[in-house]
This record gives C-alpha cells, sequence and structure tokens, in this order.
C-alpha cells in the first residue's frame, strides 16, 4: 500500500514504524507491518530490527510477531508522571468514580484532538472506546467540547480548522457553525454532553478542568451507555463532576503545563 512519506529523517521515519507497530493494539507479524508499509521490505527490516536492539520493541522469536517493548513502556510511564495531568487528578478520579459507579474519563487537548490520559472503569457493564493513550476528535467527545469550550478566542479558531467533522453518528455535529453554538452554551453551563456522537450507546457528560487563573488544563467526563443513563439523567452527576474539576485544577494550578 502506498502512503506518503514524511521527511523527518531517519529517527523520524523509524517512530513512524513504531508508531504503525502501537496502531494494531496487539503482536504483529512482519508481514503484516509489510502489506501496510510505505518502506520496501529490506529497509522495514532495517528499521525493526534497530527498534527492537534499543528495547523500543519486543520481537517474539516463537511466533514472528512485534509487540512494544519495556524500554518504551518505562518512557511512557515517565511521560504519564511527568508531562500528564493524570497523577495529579488520579486520585480525585479514584473518588468520583467511587460516588457516581460509572466510567470517568481524564483528557487533554492534543494538537486538535483529545487524548485520554487516565481512565477509571468502575462498572464492567458496558466499555467505551475511550482508553488511556488513544486520541479522539474534539468536537464531537463531551471532553472536547468542554475544553473547546474555554479555549482563548484564537486558539480555539485555530483548533476549529483542525477539525474533520466526520459523521460518527446521526448525532455528530457536521460543521463548525453548528459546533460554535453549542460551545457558546457550554460557557454559560459549564458542562458538555456528547449525545452519542462519537460512539452509538454511549454518552456522556463533561466539564473542563481549569487552572485558578482560568488556563483550560484538561477535562474529565462522567460516561454511560444510553440505556442505562440518557442526557437528562446524566445531569444529576453534574455537582460531583464540577467539584472534581475545581479540585483537580486547583491542585494543577502549580503544575509546570506542557506547552
Amino acid at each position: 500500500m502506498d502512503k506518503p512519506v514524511k521527511a523527518d529523517g531517519t529517527v523520524g521515519k523509524a517512530l513512524e514504524v513504531l508508531d504503525q507497530v502501537a496502531a494494531y493494539g496487539r503482536p504483529v507479524k512482519f508481514s503484516e507491518l509489510l502489506q501496510d508499509s510505505p518502506y520496501p521490505k529490506a529497509t522495514l527490516f532495517r528499521f525493526l530490527q534497530t527498534l527492537t536492539n534499543q528495547q523500543m520493541l519486543s520481537l517474539d522469536t516463537d511466533t514472528g510477531a512485534y509487540s512494544l517493548g519495556i524500554r518504551l513502556m518505562r518512557l511512557a510511564h515517565a511521560a504519564w508522571k511527568n508531562a500528564s495531568l493524570a497523577p495529579i487528578a488520579r486520585p480525585f478520579l479514584e473518588q468520583l468514580a467511587t460516588e457516581v459507579g460509572e466510567a470517568v474519563h481524564l483528557a487533554q487537548l492534543d494538537n486538535g484532538q483529545v487524548l485520554f490520559v487516565d481512565k477509571l472503569r468502575a462498572t464492567d457493564r458496558f466499555e467505551t472506546l475511550a482508553q488511556v493513550g488513544h486520541v479522539a476528535p474534539a468536537y464531537c467527545t463531551g471532553v472536547g467540547k468542554a475544553m473547546l469550550a474555554f479555549l482563548a478566542p484564537k486558539r480555539l479558531q485555530i483548533v476549529l480548522q483542525q477539525q474533520s467533522f466526520y459523521k460518527f453518528t446521526t448525532t455528530t455535529k457536521g460543521s463548525a457553525d453548528d459546533l460554535s453554538e453549542e460551545l457558546a452554551k457550554i460557557r454559560k453551563s459549564g458542562i458538555a454532553f456528547d449525545h452519542e456522537e462519537h460512539e452509538q450507546g454511549i454518552n456522556s457528560i463533561a466539564a473542563p478542568i481549569l487552572s485558578t487563573n482560568g488556563r483550560i488544563v484538561g477535562a474529565i467526563s462522567i460516561a454511560s451507555a444510553t440505556t442505562r443513563f440518557d442526557t437528562e439523567a446524566l445531569k444529576q452527576f453534574r455537582q460531583p463532576l464540577l467539584k472534581t474539576a475545581k479540585l483537580i485544577g486547583d491542585e494543577a494550578t502549580s503544575w509546570q503545563f506542557p506547552s
């Protein structure tokens, strides 16, 4: 499959291969990687060999499958601790998840997308697409809209231009104009909702996390299956959600925010 190759030199190309392995979400064999790779067989093998030697990837010699390596795991853990809101927010999220008995998500903005940095699943009765490390569009997720609503105007315009407005479901917002109207309402209420806009059968209520000087640093949401709570029913979680968001924001004010 022919795909454009980014001109970032050898390191950039190796990182693309690393991203490719990670995207599978499971151990993956060389033949599968080659099928989707823009690189010739020998080049791809060389990158895989180097990444394995550096412990960024792990090779199972019995199955011939590659997976993420122990060195990458250590780096990911360090990033989680040092460049993420997650360690600061975790005790507050645990308390919220226990109180409401539903899945709780923590997210930050990353190049116009939502990056989920923590998740507490308080129930096994349903599952959501949002997993730690996964990215999702900002325009059709509760946490995404909560953060967009409180961005400075100039940054908001930039981020809106980065949205695809792809229709995941029948309720997904299809344009920047539609979204802008909703963002104005979110700024007044302090609460955002995902009305099955990203994932059919899952909705959520979300709140922005603001530092004490009003800077948006993240967002939290309580997500549930629509068979359990419709949007109106989710409003019962408004106060504990807002309280938790404020506690995290107050605690994070002295945090060195990633740029």
